[in-house]
């Protein structure tokens, strides 16, 4: 397995897979310990089946500020949420990948746990840069997500989602939004049909086999682009 670790505009990031992959997986972690985003890419290589990939996590500084789309109270702890995922998403789309994958003919997907998995989401909707998001136990209890996905049309052109099944059953009322919320956004997808979106559940609660999760969301994503299309057969 190649692996390269490398700074690009201060940040920390790591590369793992063949460089020369079609398929580029971007991925935020939340130091520059890359042990957890090496541990990703191994459960997904065993679920992707033939398609060839590269995996890319950066850094991120501050993980409540630096993913989140705008400000919120704190709901864990004293830290309150920022308004850095604009700041974030244009890292990405200015200065990684340029750097990164110089050259056209990549097709990224964006994806991550937790609130990474939620980021992932809010950027799939403001660029059509990523074909694909992977979202597993995405924080969409976050304040006004329902308001802000009812109004906006996502721009990925599949969408995973998954929630561990007792994630809903938290004491925290905030947090506990997560079910009622992800069966709305995938009742969402259903109805305007502006995505193709599945919606998977796993057992246990948030802080349950996070890199499993998510490689499982990254793995059905990457069967979706990479598998040829139904041929048309014309009426006789």
């Amino acid at each position: 397995m190649e692996r390269e670790i490398f700074t690009v505009g201060g940040t920390d990031c790591c590369r793992f897979g063949e460089k020369r992959s079609k398929y580029v997986l971007i991925v935020p972690c939340g130091s520059n310990d890359f042990s957890s985003s090496e541990k990703l890419f191994e459960e997904t290589s065993k679920r992707a089946g033939d398609a060839a990939f590269s995996l890319c996590c950066f850094a991120v500084g501050s993980w409540n500020r630096d993913l989140s789309p705008w400000e919120a109270p704190p709901v864990f702890g004293k830290e309150p949420f920022g308004d850095g995922a604009e700041k974030t998403l244009a890292f990405l789309q200015k200065e990684l990948l340029p750097t990164l994958f110089p050259e056209a003919g990549k097709t990224y997907l964006i994806g991550g746990y937790s609130l990474a998995a939620f980021f992932a989401l809010w950027a799939a909707y403001q660029t059509d840069a990523f074909a694909a998001c992977a979202a597993a136990s995405p924080s969409v209890w976050f304040p006004n997500w329902d308001s802000y996905f009812l109004s906006h049309k996502i721009r990925a052109k599949y969408v995973y989602l998954s929630l561990g099944d007792r994630e809903e059953k938290a004491k925290n009322p905030v947090f506990s939004r997560v079910g009622d919320r992800i069966r709305l956004q995938k009742k969402h997808f259903e109805e305007t049909g502006e995505t193709k979106a599945i919606l998977e559940w796993n057992e246990g609660n948030h802080f349950r086999d996070g890199e499993i999760r998510t490689a499982k969301g990254f793995a059905w994503a990457l069967k979706q682009l990479s598998e040829p299309s139904p041929p048309n057969f014309q009426k006789l």
